[in-house]
Protein backbone atom coordinates (compact mmCIF):
# COMPACT_ATOMS: atom_id res chain seq x y z
CA UNK A 1 0.00 0.00 0.00
CA UNK A 2 0.91 3.50 -0.95
CA UNK A 3 0.13 6.74 0.42
CA UNK A 4 0.77 10.33 0.36
CA UNK A 5 0.57 12.94 2.20
CA UNK A 6 2.08 16.29 2.17
CA UNK A 7 4.88 15.72 4.66
CA UNK A 8 6.22 12.67 6.60
CA UNK A 9 7.44 12.75 10.29
CA UNK A 10 9.34 10.11 11.56
CA UNK A 11 8.74 10.00 15.38
CA UNK A 12 5.78 11.38 16.64
CA UNK A 13 7.42 12.92 20.36
CA UNK A 14 7.22 16.31 21.59
CA UNK A 15 8.52 18.16 18.27
CA UNK A 16 7.23 15.79 16.22
CA UNK A 17 3.64 16.51 17.11
CA UNK A 18 4.15 20.18 17.29
CA UNK A 19 5.12 19.84 13.53
CA UNK A 20 2.69 17.85 12.46
CA UNK A 21 -0.41 20.25 14.24
CA UNK A 22 1.60 23.57 12.65
CA UNK A 23 1.34 22.12 9.69
CA UNK A 24 -2.04 20.91 9.97
CA UNK A 25 -2.83 24.30 10.84
CA UNK A 26 -1.49 25.94 7.58
CA UNK A 27 -3.61 23.76 5.38
CA UNK A 28 -0.83 21.15 4.91
CA UNK A 29 -1.92 16.73 5.67
CA UNK A 30 1.06 15.37 7.60
CA UNK A 31 1.28 11.59 8.70
CA UNK A 32 3.26 10.99 11.55
CA UNK A 33 5.44 7.77 12.38
CA UNK A 34 6.59 6.52 15.56
CA UNK A 35 7.86 2.62 16.97
CA UNK A 36 5.81 3.08 20.44
CA UNK A 37 2.03 3.59 20.74
CA UNK A 38 1.28 7.31 22.40
CA UNK A 39 0.00 5.69 25.32
CA UNK A 40 3.35 4.57 25.50
CA UNK A 41 4.83 7.34 25.41
CA UNK A 42 2.39 9.26 27.88
CA UNK A 43 3.16 6.64 30.84
CA UNK A 44 4.76 8.13 34.28
CA UNK A 45 7.70 5.12 33.50
CA UNK A 46 8.08 6.51 30.55
CA UNK A 47 10.43 9.46 31.11
CA UNK A 48 10.48 10.43 34.38
CA UNK A 49 11.42 14.09 33.34
CA UNK A 50 10.26 17.58 32.72
CA UNK A 51 11.10 20.41 30.99
CA UNK A 52 11.26 24.12 30.98
CA UNK A 53 9.16 25.46 28.63
CA UNK A 54 9.83 29.26 27.50
CA UNK A 55 6.80 31.11 27.21
CA UNK A 56 7.75 31.82 23.23
CA UNK A 57 7.27 28.38 23.02
CA UNK A 58 4.36 28.05 25.21
CA UNK A 59 2.63 30.58 22.68
CA UNK A 60 2.85 28.18 20.17
CA UNK A 61 1.09 25.66 21.78
CA UNK A 62 -1.57 28.43 22.39
CA UNK A 63 -1.75 29.09 18.82
CA UNK A 64 -2.02 25.66 17.81
CA UNK A 65 -4.98 24.97 20.41
CA UNK A 66 -2.82 22.70 22.33
CA UNK A 67 -2.78 24.85 25.35
CA UNK A 68 -5.84 23.51 26.94
CA UNK A 69 -4.40 19.57 27.17
CA UNK A 70 -1.52 21.29 28.57
CA UNK A 71 -2.09 24.20 30.77
CA UNK A 72 -3.75 22.27 34.14
CA UNK A 73 0.10 20.75 34.28
CA UNK A 74 1.75 23.66 33.92
CA UNK A 75 3.57 25.36 36.69
CA UNK A 76 4.70 29.03 35.95
CA UNK A 77 8.18 29.86 36.60
CA UNK A 78 8.27 33.03 37.91
CA UNK A 79 11.70 33.63 39.79
CA UNK A 80 15.42 31.36 38.82
CA UNK A 81 17.77 31.69 41.55
CA UNK A 82 21.17 30.21 40.71
CA UNK A 83 24.14 29.85 43.47
CA UNK A 84 27.93 28.77 43.12
CA UNK A 85 27.92 26.67 46.20
CA UNK A 86 31.06 24.27 47.45
CA UNK A 87 28.82 22.29 49.62
CA UNK A 88 25.29 20.18 49.38
CA UNK A 89 22.06 22.21 50.73
CA UNK A 90 23.74 25.11 49.11
CA UNK A 91 19.63 25.97 49.19
CA UNK A 92 19.37 25.78 53.30
CA UNK A 93 21.90 28.88 53.96
CA UNK A 94 20.28 31.27 51.00
CA UNK A 95 21.86 33.28 48.25
CA UNK A 96 25.77 33.67 48.88
CA UNK A 97 27.01 36.70 47.34
CA UNK A 98 27.86 35.00 44.39
CA UNK A 99 24.17 34.24 42.82
CA UNK A 100 22.06 35.29 40.29
CA UNK A 101 18.13 36.49 40.59
CA UNK A 102 16.01 36.21 38.04
CA UNK A 103 12.57 37.66 38.36
CA UNK A 104 9.19 37.64 36.06
CA UNK A 105 8.23 41.13 37.38
CA UNK A 106 11.09 42.71 35.87
CA UNK A 107 10.15 41.83 32.38
CA UNK A 108 5.89 41.71 32.78
CA UNK A 109 5.65 44.71 31.47
CA UNK A 110 7.37 43.96 28.00
CA UNK A 111 6.11 40.35 27.88
CA UNK A 112 2.57 40.99 28.93
CA UNK A 113 2.83 39.55 32.14
CA UNK A 114 4.38 36.58 30.85
CA UNK A 115 6.27 33.86 33.55
CA UNK A 116 9.77 33.08 32.83
CA UNK A 117 8.78 29.80 31.69
CA UNK A 118 6.88 27.48 32.22
CA UNK A 119 7.50 23.59 33.97
CA UNK A 120 5.78 20.73 32.43
CA UNK A 121 6.59 16.67 33.28
CA UNK A 122 7.03 15.40 30.04
CA UNK A 123 4.21 12.52 30.25
CA UNK A 124 1.67 15.79 30.51
CA UNK A 125 3.05 17.41 26.86
CA UNK A 126 2.91 14.22 25.49
CA UNK A 127 -0.32 12.98 25.94
CA UNK A 128 -1.40 16.94 25.56
CA UNK A 129 -0.15 17.29 22.62
CA UNK A 130 -1.30 13.47 21.62
CA UNK A 131 -4.93 14.81 22.37
CA UNK A 132 -4.55 17.80 19.91
CA UNK A 133 -3.11 15.86 17.42
CA UNK A 134 -6.36 13.87 17.65
CA UNK A 135 -8.35 16.48 18.01
CA UNK A 136 -7.07 17.99 14.33
CA UNK A 137 -7.62 14.44 12.71
CA UNK A 138 -4.24 14.31 11.70
CA UNK A 139 -2.94 10.90 10.80
CA UNK A 140 -0.76 8.34 13.11
CA UNK A 141 0.75 5.08 12.60
CA UNK A 142 2.02 4.43 15.71
CA UNK A 143 3.44 1.24 16.75
CA UNK A 144 5.03 1.61 13.30
CA UNK A 145 8.45 0.79 12.44
CA UNK A 146 10.86 2.59 9.66
CA UNK A 147 13.40 0.60 7.97
CA UNK A 148 13.87 2.72 5.06
CA UNK A 149 13.93 6.10 3.68
CA UNK A 150 14.91 7.00 -0.19
CA UNK A 151 14.96 9.86 -1.95
CA UNK A 152 14.65 10.50 -5.71
CA UNK A 153 14.06 13.50 -7.57
CA UNK A 154 10.62 14.31 -6.69
CA UNK A 155 9.72 12.41 -3.98
CA UNK A 156 10.80 10.71 -0.71
CA UNK A 157 9.64 7.51 0.16
CA UNK A 158 9.41 5.68 3.29
CA UNK A 159 9.53 1.88 3.81
CA UNK A 160 7.43 0.44 6.87
CA UNK A 161 8.59 -3.09 8.60
CA UNK A 162 4.87 -4.01 7.61
CA UNK A 163 5.95 -3.41 3.97
CA UNK A 164 4.05 -0.36 3.38
CA UNK A 165 5.76 2.48 1.81
CA UNK A 166 4.51 6.19 1.89
CA UNK A 167 5.53 8.84 -0.55
CA UNK A 168 5.80 12.70 0.16
CA UNK A 169 7.98 15.65 -0.95
CA UNK A 170 9.49 16.04 1.86
CA UNK A 171 10.51 13.54 5.12
CA UNK A 172 10.83 15.34 8.54
CA UNK A 173 13.36 13.84 10.93
CA UNK A 174 12.05 13.99 14.62
CA UNK A 175 13.32 10.90 16.05
CA UNK A 176 16.07 11.59 18.02
CA UNK A 177 19.68 11.34 18.61
CA UNK A 178 19.24 8.06 16.44
CA UNK A 179 17.62 9.43 14.17
CA UNK A 180 17.37 6.86 10.75
CA UNK A 181 15.98 9.89 9.02
CA UNK A 182 19.61 11.24 9.25
CA UNK A 183 21.53 8.31 8.72
CA UNK A 184 19.63 7.77 5.59
CA UNK A 185 20.37 11.01 4.74
CA UNK A 186 24.25 10.68 5.16
CA UNK A 187 24.51 13.66 7.68
CA UNK A 188 27.22 13.43 10.00
CA UNK A 189 27.17 14.25 13.73
CA UNK A 190 29.49 15.63 15.79
CA UNK A 191 30.50 16.19 19.49
CA UNK A 192 31.34 14.89 22.92
CA UNK A 193 30.19 12.96 26.12
CA UNK A 194 30.41 15.18 29.49
CA UNK A 195 31.72 13.20 32.50
CA UNK A 196 28.59 13.05 34.37
CA UNK A 197 24.95 11.19 34.34
CA UNK A 198 21.54 13.12 35.59
CA UNK A 199 19.51 11.86 38.20
CA UNK A 200 16.06 12.60 37.94
CA UNK A 201 13.80 12.45 40.12
CA UNK A 202 10.35 13.92 41.19
CA UNK A 203 9.38 15.26 44.92
CA UNK A 204 7.16 16.06 46.76
CA UNK A 205 8.07 19.05 49.69
CA UNK A 206 6.42 20.43 52.92
CA UNK A 207 6.25 23.70 51.63
CA UNK A 208 5.09 26.11 48.84
CA UNK A 209 8.27 26.33 46.07
CA UNK A 210 6.33 29.60 45.10
CA UNK A 211 7.35 29.14 41.45
CA UNK A 212 11.14 29.72 42.18
CA UNK A 213 13.51 27.35 40.28
CA UNK A 214 16.67 26.79 41.62
CA UNK A 215 19.87 25.96 40.29
CA UNK A 216 23.42 25.22 42.52
CA UNK A 217 26.39 24.45 41.06
CA UNK A 218 28.26 22.28 43.06
CA UNK A 219 31.75 20.63 42.78
CA UNK A 220 30.00 17.71 41.59
CA UNK A 221 27.92 19.49 39.10
CA UNK A 222 24.56 21.04 38.57
CA UNK A 223 21.69 20.33 41.08
CA UNK A 224 18.87 21.86 40.04
CA UNK A 225 15.18 22.12 41.62
CA UNK A 226 12.55 22.70 39.16
CA UNK A 227 9.13 23.74 40.75
CA UNK A 228 5.52 21.37 39.25
CA UNK A 229 2.29 21.71 40.49
CA UNK A 230 1.06 21.01 44.29
CA UNK A 231 4.69 21.54 45.72
CA UNK A 232 6.21 19.14 43.83
CA UNK A 233 9.55 19.42 42.08
CA UNK A 234 11.29 17.93 39.33
CA UNK A 235 15.19 17.47 40.65
CA UNK A 236 17.60 17.21 38.03
CA UNK A 237 20.96 15.91 40.10
CA UNK A 238 24.56 15.50 38.07
CA UNK A 239 27.18 13.22 39.24
CA UNK A 240 29.77 11.03 38.12
CA UNK A 241 28.33 7.79 36.15
CA UNK A 242 29.14 5.42 38.98
CA UNK A 243 27.60 7.81 41.97
CA UNK A 244 24.56 8.19 39.76
CA UNK A 245 24.27 4.74 38.94
CA UNK A 246 24.59 3.78 42.90
CA UNK A 247 21.90 6.61 43.55
CA UNK A 248 19.18 5.22 40.98
CA UNK A 249 19.75 1.76 42.54
CA UNK A 250 19.70 2.84 46.50
CA UNK A 251 17.11 1.46 48.73
CA UNK A 252 14.31 3.99 49.44
CA UNK A 253 16.10 5.49 52.55
CA UNK A 254 19.13 5.62 52.14
CA UNK A 255 18.31 7.82 48.55
CA UNK A 256 15.97 10.06 50.98
CA UNK A 257 19.84 10.53 53.28
CA UNK A 258 21.20 11.79 50.21
CA UNK A 259 18.53 13.95 48.86
CA UNK A 260 18.04 15.37 52.26
CA UNK A 261 21.85 16.29 52.31
CA UNK A 262 21.86 17.88 49.02
CA UNK A 263 18.07 19.40 48.78
CA UNK A 264 18.78 21.38 52.30
CA UNK A 265 15.27 21.63 54.21
CA UNK A 266 14.50 25.44 52.92
CA UNK A 267 11.04 23.48 51.53
CA UNK A 268 11.23 21.28 54.55
CA UNK A 269 11.62 17.71 54.22
CA UNK A 270 11.18 17.14 50.38
CA UNK A 271 9.25 13.11 49.90
CA UNK A 272 10.62 11.45 46.38
CA UNK A 273 7.66 9.92 44.69
CA UNK A 274 7.51 7.51 41.36
CA UNK A 275 10.83 6.07 39.97
CA UNK A 276 13.89 7.87 39.55
CA UNK A 277 15.61 7.85 35.60
CA UNK A 278 19.37 8.34 34.93
CA UNK A 279 20.42 9.44 31.59
CA UNK A 280 24.06 10.02 30.31
CA UNK A 281 24.85 13.51 29.38
CA UNK A 282 26.80 14.92 26.22
CA UNK A 283 26.26 17.04 23.25
CA UNK A 284 25.84 15.89 19.30
CA UNK A 285 25.01 18.16 16.51
CA UNK A 286 24.60 17.25 12.87
CA UNK A 287 26.40 18.71 10.46
CA UNK A 288 23.89 20.53 8.57
CA UNK A 289 20.02 20.05 9.44
CA UNK A 290 18.80 18.80 5.55
CA UNK A 291 19.47 17.13 2.45
CA UNK A 292 17.40 16.39 -0.71
CA UNK A 293 13.76 16.30 0.40
CA UNK A 294 14.77 15.43 4.24
CA UNK A 295 14.98 18.05 6.90
CA UNK A 296 15.46 17.76 10.98
CA UNK A 297 13.82 19.16 13.90
CA UNK A 298 14.80 18.18 17.82
CA UNK A 299 17.38 16.55 19.02
CA UNK A 300 18.02 14.49 15.69
CA UNK A 301 19.63 17.64 14.59
CA UNK A 302 20.85 18.53 17.55
CA UNK A 303 20.81 17.38 21.40
CA UNK A 304 22.75 19.86 24.35
CA UNK A 305 23.77 19.86 27.77
CA UNK A 306 20.28 20.28 29.98
CA UNK A 307 22.09 23.07 31.90
CA UNK A 308 19.85 26.15 31.28
CA UNK A 309 16.59 24.05 29.88
CA UNK A 310 17.10 24.89 26.22
CA UNK A 311 17.02 21.61 24.36
CA UNK A 312 13.60 21.27 24.11
CA UNK A 313 12.85 25.08 23.68
CA UNK A 314 15.68 24.76 19.97
CA UNK A 315 13.34 21.87 18.97
CA UNK A 316 10.21 23.72 19.14
CA UNK A 317 11.92 26.76 17.52
CA UNK A 318 12.58 24.36 14.58
CA UNK A 319 9.72 23.14 14.40
CA UNK A 320 7.86 26.38 14.27
CA UNK A 321 10.62 27.99 11.70
CA UNK A 322 10.04 24.96 9.73
CA UNK A 323 6.22 24.86 9.54
CA UNK A 324 6.58 28.75 8.37
CA UNK A 325 8.97 27.94 5.74
CA UNK A 326 7.16 24.65 4.10
CA UNK A 327 3.37 26.41 4.35
CA UNK A 328 4.68 29.72 2.71
CA UNK A 329 6.55 27.26 0.19
CA UNK A 330 2.89 25.19 -0.44
CA UNK A 331 1.25 28.86 -1.00
CA UNK A 332 3.40 30.26 -3.70
CA UNK A 333 3.28 27.53 -5.48
CA UNK A 334 7.09 25.60 -5.05
CA UNK A 335 8.26 22.65 -4.44
CA UNK A 336 8.01 22.54 -0.54
CA UNK A 337 10.80 19.93 -0.52
CA UNK A 338 13.44 21.51 -2.76
CA UNK A 339 16.52 22.14 -2.00
CA UNK A 340 16.27 25.86 -2.24
CA UNK A 341 13.25 25.22 0.22
CA UNK A 342 14.98 23.64 2.85
CA UNK A 343 17.79 26.16 2.51
CA UNK A 344 15.91 29.00 4.03
CA UNK A 345 15.03 26.56 6.99
CA UNK A 346 19.44 25.56 7.49
CA UNK A 347 19.67 29.42 6.65
CA UNK A 348 17.09 30.59 9.84
CA UNK A 349 17.93 27.67 12.18
CA UNK A 350 21.65 26.56 11.72
CA UNK A 351 23.80 29.55 13.35
CA UNK A 352 21.00 29.64 16.27
CA UNK A 353 20.98 26.11 16.94
CA UNK A 354 25.39 26.38 16.87
CA UNK A 355 25.01 29.52 19.21
CA UNK A 356 23.29 28.15 22.11
CA UNK A 357 24.98 24.76 22.15
CA UNK A 358 28.43 26.47 22.13
CA UNK A 359 26.88 29.04 25.20
CA UNK A 360 25.50 25.74 27.10
CA UNK A 361 28.84 23.98 26.76
CA UNK A 362 30.75 26.71 27.77
CA UNK A 363 28.26 27.30 30.71
CA UNK A 364 28.62 24.06 31.77
CA UNK A 365 32.81 24.25 31.64
CA UNK A 366 32.86 27.15 33.41
CA UNK A 367 30.93 26.13 36.47
CA UNK A 368 32.27 22.47 36.29
CA UNK A 369 35.41 24.21 36.52
CA UNK A 370 36.82 24.30 40.74
CA UNK A 371 40.04 26.13 40.33
CA UNK A 372 39.69 29.12 43.07
CA UNK A 373 40.94 32.02 40.57
CA UNK A 374 38.04 30.30 38.44
CA UNK A 375 35.60 30.27 40.80
CA UNK A 376 36.40 33.27 42.08
CA UNK A 377 36.56 35.24 38.23
CA UNK A 378 32.93 33.33 37.81
CA UNK A 379 31.61 34.44 41.08
CA UNK A 380 32.87 38.33 40.47
CA UNK A 381 31.13 37.93 37.26
CA UNK A 382 27.53 36.44 38.69
CA UNK A 383 27.50 39.16 41.08
CA UNK A 384 27.89 41.57 38.85
CA UNK A 385 25.51 40.91 36.63
CA UNK A 386 22.86 40.05 39.36
CA UNK A 387 23.44 43.88 40.25
CA UNK A 388 23.10 45.13 36.14
CA UNK A 389 19.01 44.98 35.48
CA UNK A 390 19.45 45.70 31.61
CA UNK A 391 21.61 42.33 31.30
CA UNK A 392 19.60 40.81 33.54
CA UNK A 393 16.33 41.61 31.56
CA UNK A 394 18.32 40.23 28.30
CA UNK A 395 19.12 37.04 29.46
CA UNK A 396 15.40 36.46 30.65
CA UNK A 397 14.47 37.87 27.47
CA UNK A 398 16.73 35.51 25.85
CA UNK A 399 16.01 32.43 27.78
CA UNK A 400 12.12 33.09 27.73
CA UNK A 401 12.82 32.28 23.59
CA UNK A 402 11.69 36.31 22.49
CA UNK A 403 14.99 37.87 21.02
CA UNK A 404 15.69 37.58 17.62
CA UNK A 405 14.21 36.49 14.39
CA UNK A 406 11.35 34.62 15.48
CA UNK A 407 9.20 32.31 13.39
CA UNK A 408 5.19 33.74 13.57
CA UNK A 409 3.99 30.60 15.85
CA UNK A 410 6.51 31.77 19.01
CA UNK A 411 4.59 35.11 18.52
CA UNK A 412 1.48 33.17 18.61
CA UNK A 413 0.64 33.69 15.27
CA UNK A 414 -0.77 31.32 12.86
CA UNK A 415 1.11 31.31 9.65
Amino acid sequence: MTTRPDVIIVGAGMPGATLALALAAGGLEPVLIDPLPFELQCAPTFDGRASAISFAAFRQWRALAAAPYLEPHAQRIEQIVVTDGRAPGAAARGPSPAFLRFDSAEIADRFEGEPLGYMLENRHIRAGLAKAVSDAGIAVLAPAKVTAVEVSTRMASVRLADGRILEAPLVVGADGRGSLVRQAAGIDTFGWSYPHTAVVATVEADRDHLGVAYEHFLPTGPFAILPLPDRRASLVWTEAPARAAALKAASAPAFEAHLARRFGPFLGAAKPEGPRFTYPLGLQMAERLTAPRLALAGDSGHAIHPIAGQGLNMGLKDCAALAEVVIEAQRLGEDIGAAAVLARYERWRRLDNIAVAAATDAFNRLFANDHLLVRTARDIGMAAVNRLGPARRAFMAEAGGALGDLPRLLRGELV
